[in-house]
């Protein structure tokens, strides 16, 4: 474990956070009081930030997974035929 002053992590921030990547904890200090962690991911955390994300939001009940997800991507059906969507379209602007 390893503890950095605030300016002196903004100067080295990449080689600090490289330490945490590999597992090594650093504490954050401002006028010697312990402020932040660096801490290394958690186990069985998503590598992409974006998928870290979404799964955060679902553990919070944020976001309901699709229910055809885990079989892949939901397959696409057309809602109606083209024509009869464009001469809705057309009625409705027609209206107004």
């Amino acid at each position: 474990m390893r503890a950095v002053g605030l300016k002196v992590l903004k100067n080295r921030l990449s080689e600090y956070v490289r330490l945490a990547a590999s597992g090594e904890t650093v504490l954050v200090t401002d006028r010697e009081r312990v402020v932040a962690e660096l801490i290394p991911p958690r186990e069985g955390r998503a590598e992409l930030a974006r998928d870290a994300i979404l799964v955060e939001a679902v553990r919070n009940g944020w976001l309901t997974p699709a229910l055809g997800a885990s079989q892949g991507s939901v397959p696409r059906r057309p809602v109606a035929p083209l024509d009869r969507l464009l001469a809705e379209l057309e009625h409705d602007r027609a209206d107004t």
